[in-house]
């Protein structure tokens, strides 16, 4: 009998996720590849991206924004190779006011470099820095259990995200709530508080 990776009280939620669509393992490799080389080209921008301070054993993590959106890649030296990266998203469906406090993380890593907590690694950085997170439409399981796991340090909070109008449900809801296609989950930055957010974004409480 095959052994579920995720805990039981994810188990019971996997049925009725907005589960993300799975891109092919060849596309994601294939980008990798194509962003690692951009990085070792001198006259490409990702040439000189910062390296940020993010410890790991093995990887060294770059970061560059664009946009108002934020890129970090997690480059492997000894492999030369590229592991993975976390991009921190606009949403365009948030109004103007909002907008400055939320971002909508998206990760793709190479297979190897899976299940090793480096997305985890990333979205606390991005965590500590007082920075906020929602998440988008769709996730996949693994992404939700990570959100879950984020929760113990840091304030989750389920919103109704609606016409551009940002709404707090509160730190549980029901299942049929849960599930709604406007649910979304907010993790509040380090040492931030719900009052203050809703200050700052004029979103309903």
């Amino acid at each position: 009998m095959k052994m579920s990776p995720f805990p039981p009280w994810i188990d019971g939620w996997l049925s009725e996720l907005r589960i993300d669509v799975a891109l092919p393992e060849d596309d994601i490799a294939l980008e990798l590849k194509k962003l690692y080389r951009r990085m070792q080209r001198p006259v490409d921008p990702m040439h000189a991206m910062a390296v940020i301070d993010i410890e790991h054993p093995r990887l060294r993590f770059r970061y560059r924004e664009a946009d108002g959106e934020h890129y970090v890649y997690a480059e492997d030296p000894a492999g030369a190779c590229l592991a993975g990266y976390t991009v921190f998203n606009r949403l365009i469906e948030v109004n103007k006011r909002t907008d400055p406090h939320l971002r909508a993380p998206h990760s793709k890593y190479a297979p190897p470099y899976r299940r090793q907590g480096i997305a985890s690694l990333v979205y606390r950085w991005w965590l500590d820095g007082g920075r906020n997170l929602i998440t988008g439409v769709r996730q996949s399981p693994a992404s939700h259990a990570l959100w879950h796991s984020l929760a113990a340090d840091y304030p989750l909070y389920y919103v109704q995200l609606h016409d551009k109008r940002l709404r707090v449900l509160g730190r549980q809801v029901s299942p049929t709530m849960r599930e709604a296609f406007h649910t979304r989950m907010l993790l509040l930055g380090k040492n931030g508080c719900l009052e203050h957010f809703v200050h700052q974004t004029g979103c309903q409480h």
